[in-house]
């Protein structure tokens, strides 16, 4: 009986391993392929003639009216975007108003209450600092 479990098991082994494998190596073909294909386009870049003196600035410029051209290209897109999300933004808070003073609400209780144990830890911790820190300005606005 456990014979034969300890074949099933081993069994199972070698298929998980197998499987595995195959699967890795689709993996890889599949990013070669994807690979080749998304570099297939680009040409070598010899550095030394793009980045020389006359080249740079020539380039510099051809990629700023390039970036201004697609901007320009898509500033009524961004526009309208802008305005959507303006009126959707509008919308939303007019109808979850009473929510979000509610909300607001319990927040700042919430954070009050925090707020008052932090400043009477923080003034246990420096009591020390602090009083010695007024007396000086005490002594200043007394000269």
């Amino acid at each position: 009986m456990s014979n034969n479990l300890e074949k099933l098991k081993k069994i199972r082994e070698e298929n998980f391993v197998k499987h595995k494998n195959k699967k890795r190596e689709y993996y890889l073909k599949s990013k070669e392929k994807t690979n080749k294909q998304k570099y297939s386009n680009y040409k070598a870049i010899d550095y030394s003639e793009e980045l020389n003196n006359n080249n740079f600035f020539k380039n510099i410029k051809i990629i700023a009216q390039r970036q201004k051209k697609h901007v320009d290209d898509r500033k009524e897109q961004i526009l309208q975007k802008m305005l959507e999300y303006k009126e959707k933004k509008h919308s939303y808070y007019k109808e979850n108003r009473e929510k979000r003073l509610k909300y607001d609400k319990e927040y700042r209780e919430k954070r009050k209450e925090e707020l008052k144990e932090y400043r009477k830890n923080y003034y246990k911790k420096n009591k020390i600092q602090i009083l010695e820190r007024q007396k000086e300005q005490r002594k200043k606005n007394k000269e």
